[in-house]
């Protein structure tokens, strides 16, 4: 079960953006500057093996990117 605090409404779709989910992968990728390379964690980020994009779902992939693009519209970035 998804905790209502890790749920985010973007463009109209809810997400889980709990750590390691594609959104939050998504999203972290824009904060630290990184290129889109879609991708998630399923046990958590960086527990396990990651699943890369030609293993993705569309849905998965859909998630990732949008939570790329969100953080990409809010403007935030890691200052180095």
């Amino acid at each position: 079960m998804i905790d209502e605090n890790e749920k985010v409404v973007y463009l109209g779709v809810e997400y889980d953006r709990s750590h390691g989910s594609p959104f939050d992968r998504g999203s972290a990728d824009s904060w630290y500057g990184r290129p889109r390379a879609a991708h998630w964690y399923p046990m958590g980020t960086y527990n396990g093996d990651p699943v890369t994009a030609e293993n993705m779902t569309p849905e998965e992939r859909e998630a990732y990117y949008a939570g790329y693009d969100y953080n990409e519209e809010s403007g935030g970035k890691k200052e180095w």
